[in-house]
């Protein structure tokens, strides 16, 4: 049903569902922000994102304030978590009543997580796709069904000097049977997958003028891995320290330092996260050296509209002090916690009811005299009967 109903929709030539029922949209907007913002790609990709977060921005402004109620729960469930020691189960059955109670869902930040990866991986392949560079293996060169598809489609040129990389036409039949089997996919024409009025006539233009080297003079390719801003440790072509991407673990540790909430030693899982908070990071500068760089952009200009939109809802949360350093814009302020309700407020009501337990104080001996003092109340008095 699917392929019959995209089948030359608004000029969509091919059509494999369902990914493509997510694609097609995002790689549409995409080339169309290109063609519009004067051809230059890379401010494509940053309209593009803005866009994607505003849409977004519902839910990741419901995943930040839960945050926020969380840190602020984080008293109450040290004191549950101190109440039961020991009892795991009776722990984590006090922990979600209280987030019930509270209103708090803990998984309300998966959501948005489950609705980013989609898109980046959508616009993976778009950056691969708008490169007009595929590399096939040797077996792939040999096979008689590239040597068909080469006859089929005249625009598939090789790159001279590479024996593997090959071209991609912009215009061409859509639905051979070599496409079906999803082993030369990246051959398929880029107008096969646009709508009509966004058709291409020649090939995106991924190297951005205004991004470029001052000391080499190099331009950034966004479909390729930054070795423009970054430095090459496996030699031309192999992994680079992306300057880029260490730009953007930068902003990522800030905004996941503004939601994690203190260490509590307490609690088994708050070591975990103190970790990825610095994993997450490290983890981006690695991606940087694999991925291409319009990837990169695409993730910097993400979460830095991401860390705006946290400081707007929750100023600077947790993010100081980093390593002991507090700036003096940054006061501390102390997070407040929230009031006890449910059985934490029975538990509260119960002990106040009941009061603290009596207690005596020592009677001191009046001045001059030699008698020693009470020690206890009710004490029997020695001495002999008369």
């Amino acid at each position: 049903m699917p392929t019959i109903f995209a089948a030359g929709f608004l000029g969509i030539e091919h059509f494999t569902p369902p990914w493509d029922v997510f694609f097609l949209p995002l790689f549409n907007l995409l080339i169309w922000l290109y063609q519009v913002l004067f051809s230059d790609f890379a401010l494509a990709i940053i309209i593009f994102t803005v866009l994607i977060r505003t849409v977004l921005a519902p839910l990741f402004i419901r995943q930040i304030r839960s945050q926020k109620e969380m840190q602020r729960m984080q008293p109450l469930i040290r004191e549950v978590q101190r109440k039961h020691k020991g009892n795991r189960q009776k722990v984590s059955e006090e922990t979600m009543a209280l987030y019930r109670e509270h209103g708090v869902n803990p998984a309300a930040g998966c959501l948005p997580v489950v609705i980013q990866l989609p898109i980046l991986f959508a616009l993976y392949q778009a950056l691969i796709r708008a490169s007009n560079v595929v590399t096939l293996t040797s077996q792939q060169v040999a096979d008689p069904a590239f040597a068909s598809l080469k006859a089929a489609l005249p625009g598939i040129s090789q790159i001279p000097g590479q024996a593997t990389q090959f071209t991609a036409p912009i215009t061409g039949a859509c639905n051979l049977s070599q496409f079906d089997s999803g082993a030369y996919t990246h051959f398929l024409p880029l107008n096969c997958q646009l709508i009509n009025g966004i058709d291409l006539q020649q090939p995106i233009n991924t190297v951005v003028s205004w991004l470029f080297n001052p000391f080499t003079g190099q331009h950034l390719d966004l479909a390729r891995v930054d070795h423009v801003f970054g430095f090459a440790l496996g030699g031309q072509g192999g992994f680079a320290l992306s300057l880029l991407a260490v730009l953007a673990a930068l902003l990522q540790f800030v905004q996941v330092k503004m939601t994690t909430p203190p260490r509590n030693p307490d609690d088994p899982t708050s070591g975990a996260t103190s970790t990825m908070t610095y994993l997450f990071p490290l983890m981006t500068i690695f991606w940087g050296g694999i991925f291409p760089s319009g990837l990169i952009l695409y993730w910097i200009v993400y979460t830095a509209y991401l860390v705006v939109q946290q400081f707007l809802i929750m100023g600077w949360g947790n993010l100081f002090p980093i390593f002991g350093w507090r700036p003096s814009f940054a006061p501390e302020t102390g997070l407040v916690s929230a009031p006890p309700r449910g059985s934490m407020a029975a538990d509260t009501k119960e002990r106040t009811s009941t009061g603290p337990p009596p207690t005596t104080r020592p009677v001191t001996a009046p001045a001059g005299s030699s008698r020693p003092a009470k020690q206890r109340s009710g004490q029997k008095r020695r001495g002999r009967k008369r």
